[in-house]
């Protein structure tokens, strides 16, 4: 009988190998050209900027959207999808869902890319709204000598080309030049010790070749791939009886402008357009106020507002609402990983903010001549990409974790341009 149970736990130890060798060689294969480094950082760079959640009030308090990993606290407790989340949490949302990344290595040197957990948004907002808004110029400094000074190897081995970080605010809170004194946002994107880290960014400049939009954090964060068939079905069945919507502020003092335009027009036309009154911020983290009117409209606006991007585009999108758009920059420059830039007439409609401004076109005109079969389709696109715009809940279900959302999609356009700069010749060192 000994015999048998050393045979038999011989057995079963070979078996365990041998599965175990092929984990490991799958695994290996699934990540060759994937492997994600995160750099340790101090905790003054990220975690500790948490503590004084309260401190902004020219701003606002974010204490209530930290909840969750970033994704703020549930719409209402029973609540299995929908979160009141703010955007400019994006850092801390990255920050978690790398922890489960699934190519993870603790060797830098067979990194792919090195993850930077650096919450620049939250560390700015001391620079644009606290004590140090008169030392705007140093946003990141600190952060730049610590990377090239703590395991300087792994800063060196391609002089920052292959380091990824977060940033949950516009470029343009950060793109102040070097040389004002004055003016507003940080110079962090300025820095030329940071100028080869590639910064996925809530909205990016058209021209700066280290920044990429990607989509702005909706309140829809889905843990199973049940809960995302329930809300895409709920999606199709809507019955979609207004034609166009505006979900936003803005648009009220009499110099002309697109959102005046909108407004002006919404007014004519009640029968065709709605608004939903969003000025104040009063929607920002209320979802039931604008989902619900997008699930019901064929067509939601989009126009430029402080920023040309609009968070309200991704929750449109969300609801299955064809978003129409009056500017190039607030999406097809943009979010070009996510919303291919050669796709746009399949899941978009553009109308020339100038045209409804100067030249008197109205916006229901345009919708309207678009046959019904067509806007069928659009719609059915925009439902395709839903999953490529949202960000499932940290934690999902492997079933949900075979989607790519916005993060996994994000993750492999940054790879791979990091792949294509460290291939490439003339990089800057």
């Amino acid at each position: 009988p000994f015999v048998n149970l050393v045979s038999t736990i011989i057995s079963v130890l070979f078996v365990f190998f041998l599965l175990t060798d092929s984990l490991v060689a799958e695994t290996a294969q699934q990540c060759n050209g994937r492997w994600v480094h995160i750099r340790r950082l101090p905790p003054r760079f990220n975690m500790d900027l948490l503590h004084n959640c309260s401190e902004y009030p020219v701003w606002d308090d974010f204490c209530p959207y930290l909840a969750n990993h970033g994704l703020g606290q549930k719409t209402h407790n029973r609540s299995e999808s929908w979160y009141r989340t703010d955007a400019s949490m994006i850092e801390i949302m990255f920050y978690r869902r790398f922890l489960e990344y699934s190519c993870l290595t603790q060797d830098p040197a067979a990194a792919d890319a090195v993850f930077v957990p650096y919450f620049a948004g939250i560390d700015s907002l001391r620079y644009l709204y606290g004590p140090d808004v008169n030392s705007s110029a140093e946003h990141g400094i600190e952060l730049a000598d610590f990377l090239r000074s703590d395991s300087p190897e792994i800063w060196r081995r391609h002089h920052g080309h292959d380091h990824i970080f977060v940033m949950g605010r516009p470029a343009w809170d950060f793109c102040r030049p070097l040389s004002w004194s004055e003016g507003w946002g940080t110079s962090i994107l300025e820095l030329p010790e940071l100028l080869n880290v590639t910064a996925m960014i809530l909205e990016s400049r058209a021209w700066a070749w280290q920044e990429q939009a990607v989509p702005h954090p909706t309140s829809f964060h889905p843990a199973s791939i049940g809960r995302l068939q329930s809300w895409v079905g709920r999606v199709r069945r809507s019955r979609r009886t207004t034609l166009m919507l505006f979900a936003g502020g803005g648009g009220t003092s009499q110099s002309p402008n697109i959102r005046r335009s909108i407004r002006l027009e919404c007014e004519e036309r009640p029968d065709l357009c709605s608004i939903v009154e969003c000025s104040g911020g009063v929607c920002e983290h209320d979802p039931i106020l604008y989902m619900k009117p997008m699930l019901h409209a064929k067509f939601c606006l989009q126009p430029p507002g402080d920023t040309p991007t609009r968070r309200s585009t991704f929750d449109g999108m969300i609801a299955g609402c064809i978003p129409v758009f009056f500017e190039e920059l607030s999406a097809k420059k943009q979010f070009t990983w996510h919303l291919p830039e050669d796709e746009y007439d399949r899941f978009s409609v553009f109308v020339p903010k100038d045209e409804v401004v100067w030249n008197g076109l109205n916006i229901s005109d345009v919708l309207m001549r678009i046959p019904e079969e067509q806007v069928g389709r659009m719609r059915d696109r925009v439902i395709e990409l839903m999953p490529k715009i949202m960000y499932r809940r940290h934690g999902s279900s492997p079933g949900l974790k075979r989607v790519k959302d916005a993060f996994d999609v994000a993750v492999d356009g940054a790879l791979q341009r990091i792949k294509n700069r460290i291939s490439g010749s003339g990089l800057v060192t």
